[in-house]
């Protein structure tokens, strides 16, 4: 029976995992197919990918601003150089990006390194008896005497409703879709790294070549809709997928005067529960009485170090 049974893979996960096998037999287990949760990069073919959810890290966070900064010298992560270009009316201090070498979900490989972690493996129930948790992944059981969820809050409700207290189920949380674009073109080659918009559509574009990642004749980009067109098509982009992507591309098309005859490639993906806007009133939870921790982004930002900050508060509370 192993010690703590960890529920998803993304930052969160790979976190509190990373901290707790240093003295528990821990396992994770992931409904996707591969590492990273929305850190996830989607490959296309051969080395070409795409980072599809999250695009860089700007750590703000001081603990966590170091460990970014000694990843970078461990060669896990780099600078993203190039030019980035702000449209949004929205100008702030420049920060350093920071993008995984290989993929933006090479932090959660490096944290899960030696962790045995189990991959399409969705886990649809969990009941705590005789003090052990048996839970349910596909067609069989397994037990553990300690579960961590690491999922979004909307998932995480039905799921362990009946162990949760009061003050985590009433916490204000406001998940935020996001839908998310790959194309790839050919014939175009300009020296900027990303956009960022003030449009209705189209929030956020990053050229995957200026990551420098691969080399290729094509033009890889990954364009983010606006959180208002995401929350607007999220429940129905999969119904109709080819309108949704065309019309997001057509929209970056206007915008950068790329031409539509150049695209060889269109994907479309839509994360529903993305990101939680504000910081609630938690960073993490942890059951004494059901050995059951919960932790994620969600309970302090939407950046990718909140889910860091919550794993790590988790940690504390579990010890």
């Amino acid at each position: 029976m192993m010690d703590f049974c960890i529920l998803g893979s993304g930052i969160a996960g790979s976190t509190i995992s990373n901290l707790l096998s240093k003295q528990h037999k821990v396992e994770v287990f992931d409904k996707a197919k591969g590492v990273g949760g929305r850190t996830s990069n989607k490959r296309y073919k051969n080395k070409l990918s795409f980072d599809h959810g999250l695009q860089y890290i700007s750590p703000e966070n001081e603990k966590y601003k170091k460990f970014i900064i000694r990843l970078k010298k461990k060669g896990i992560l780099k600078i993203w150089e190039g030019n980035h270009l702000d449209f949004s009316l929205n100008y702030g201090k420049k920060k350093l990006k920071y993008i995984g070498k290989k993929a933006n979900n090479d932090i959660s490989k490096y944290l899960l390194k030696g962790i045995k972690t189990n991959f399409l493996s969705p886990i649809s129930k969990i009941k705590f008896k005789n003090n052990c948790w048996c839970i349910n992944i596909l067609n069989k059981q397994i037990y553990s005497k300690n579960i961590i969820l690491t999922c979004p809050f909307p998932q995480v409700i039905p799921l362990a409703n009946k162990y949760l207290s009061n003050n985590i189920k009433k916490i204000n949380v406001k998940m935020t879709p996001n839908i998310t674009v790959l194309a790839a073109f050919k014939n175009i080659d300009i020296p900027i790294s990303s956009f960022k918009f003030n449009n209705k559509i189209i929030a956020w574009a990053s050229n995957e070549n200026s990551k420098k990642r691969f080399k290729t004749n094509l033009s890889l980009w990954t364009i983010q809709a606006s959180a208002e067109y995401s929350k607007k098509i999220i429940n129905n982009y999969k119904n109709k997928k080819d309108f949704f992507t065309s019309n997001i591309i057509r929209e970056f098309l206007k915008i950068t005067g790329f031409e539509y005859k150049h695209l060889i490639f269109k994907s479309i993906h839509g994360w529903k529960y993305s990101y939680n806007h504000k910081q609630t009133s938690l960073k993490s939870y942890w059951s004494k009485k059901y050995n059951l921790g919960i932790c994620g982004d969600w309970f302090v930002g939407p950046k990718a170090e909140s889910a860091w900050i919550s794993a790590q508060d988790l940690f504390k509370k579990i010890k």
